[in-house]
């Protein structure tokens, strides 16, 4: 391997969590078939719990190391500040050996792509005279609203108070605000929104020196806002970043991620395909609201409710430590493992990719995380957006009202849920309304936008090439 002739080598470090792992490790996969060294840099803890979950012969294309985040026995999940300190002192430390230990080598890293939040990266690239670009894995969107909020553009006394945004942005101007992630129009999660808020802001601290911004979108899904964010820094698209056989099929056996971290409980993949290859095309509703849990109680009953009145076969995946939430009896009432004919399957884990090109899906029912919503977007599913905190109320109004992929689901303001009447009148929306069928034609259109995003010299494809250009040898 090391006498390999490679352009150059490439360091990418992930946050470490799956949803941030997930595009970098799909992004490495991508430089590496353009004929790089990749390495993904996950921490000391996160290399002990991950396992390979690859469903193809081949091996991941990629190497691996590591740096430490001050948690190397675990126990990171302390106050998000303390944390993001220790990731930030621990993490520059080894960061540093781990170029140096790579400087007199056969391939010595040429630069750095680092997770927005790990933004003290670029400084350590700074030091080593190396490229550097900063990687977002949120929505061209969310990622200049951030930039704009970090650079005063927004002038705003935390919370919002009006009932509009105080001023107008180019790119930006159609959002209201309510669109606005959670934690800076702080409704609901009043005890974290401050402190995420100085978190995510301080990611924009340094990022205008990075040579640069990668985000994980395609330029045709957020057109007016790249231009908006091209225009203030070198921004460039290179998304979507999910296992290539479901887009351009240029990657050999790039089947899936590759990599999960060992704390989810991993279902044999056939329980699931197997469930819906027994459904009829476009009769599944698909239910996921990600790896963290973010569903109170109330809001499970209703949820539960809606699918089951909906009479519709539906497939949710509800982890063990939250099945608890669900109403009395749910479980027998529904579980296909005891009758193939009952309309509903709860999983603790669900092969997300493979169930949301499974054709008899009719909907995603979705938290609108990022990751969920650009492999929906480029899978061609319509969507039932329920988002809950974060970036998620923003992804919600693009799938509703930017691409009309789907509808968002209405909260009650008195008793801030959803109930199961307004959630199982917009399954029925997307299901068989006549919007529905728009919606679906809209979904189809966008998936085509990707694969020719990605496909050899789209838009995503000559953005890639681009970046490599920098730092390439040949």
């Amino acid at each position: 391997m090391e006498n390999r002739r490679y352009r150059g080598h490439v360091l990418l470090l992930p946050y470490p969590s799956q949803s941030h792992i997930n595009p970098l490790l799909q992004f490495s996969k991508r430089l590496a078939s353009k004929g790089l060294k990749a390495t993904l840099a996950t921490t000391i803890f996160v290399s002990k719990t991950i396992i390979n979950s690859s469903s193809s012969s081949g091996a991941l294309p990629i190497q691996f190391d590591t740096i430490s985040d001050g948690y190397d026995d675990g126990g990171g999940g302390a106050d998000i500040m303390t944390y993001m300190g220790r990731l930030e002192a621990a993490g520059s430390e080894t960061l540093a050996e781990l170029i140096t230990r790579h400087k007199h080598s056969p391939h010595p890293i040429d630069c750095i792509v680092y997770d927005l939040s790990m933004h003290w990266a670029l400084d350590v690239a700074k030091q080593f005279d190396i490229v550097s670009a900063a990687f977002s894995t949120l929505p061209c969107t969310v990622t200049f609203l951030y930039y704009c909020l970090s650079h005063g553009l927004f002038n705003f006394n935390f919370p919002f108070s009006s009932s509009s945004l105080p001023v107008s942005i180019s790119g930006l101007s159609f959002l209201e605000l309510h669109d606005m992630p959670s934690f800076v129009y702080n409704q609901r999660t009043t005890w974290s929104g401050p402190k995420l808020l100085e978190v995510v802001l301080k990611q924009f601290s340094n990022a205008d020196k990075a040579d640069f911004i990668l985000v994980n979108t395609v330029y045709a899904f957020e057109k007016e806002v790249v231009d908006s964010m091209s225009k203030v820094c070198r921004l460039l698209p290179v998304g979507s970043t999910i296992p290539s056989i479901y887009i351009d099929n240029r990657i050999k056996n790039d089947e899936d991620y590759g990599l999960i971290l060992a704390r989810y409980s991993v279902e044999d993949f056939s329980v699931c395909m197997n469930w819906l290859n027994n459904k009829a095309a476009g009769s599944v509703v698909y239910v996921s609201f990600g790896s963290t849990p973010y569903l109170s109680a109330k809001q499970m009953v209703e949820l539960a409710m809606a699918l089951k009145d909906s009479n519709f076969h539906f497939l949710w995946v509800v982890s063990a430590s939250e099945q608890q939430k669900l109403p009395q009896n749910f479980l027998e009432e529904t579980d296909g493992f005891i009758d193939d004919d009952d309309k509903g399957l709860i999983v603790k884990w669900s092969p997300q990719l493979e169930v949301l090109s499974h054709e008899a899906i009719g909907c995603f029912v979705t938290h609108c995380g990022w990751n969920s919503t650009i492999e929906a977007l480029s899978l061609g599913v319509p969507m039932v957006a329920m988002p809950q905190w974060t970036d998620q109320t923003t992804n919600a109004k693009l799938i509703q009202d930017l691409w009309k992929v789907g509808v968002r689901v209405n909260v009650d303001k008195l008793n801030g849920i959803a109930t199961r009447h307004e959630i199982e009148f917009r399954i029925r929306e997307v299901m068989e309304g006549k919007n529905g069928r728009e919606m679906k034609m809209n979904a189809n259109k966008w998936r085509n936008v990707a694969l020719e995003a990605l496909s050899e010299g789209g838009t995503s494809d000559k953005n890639i090439d681009e970046f490599v250009s920098k730092f390439s040898r040949f």
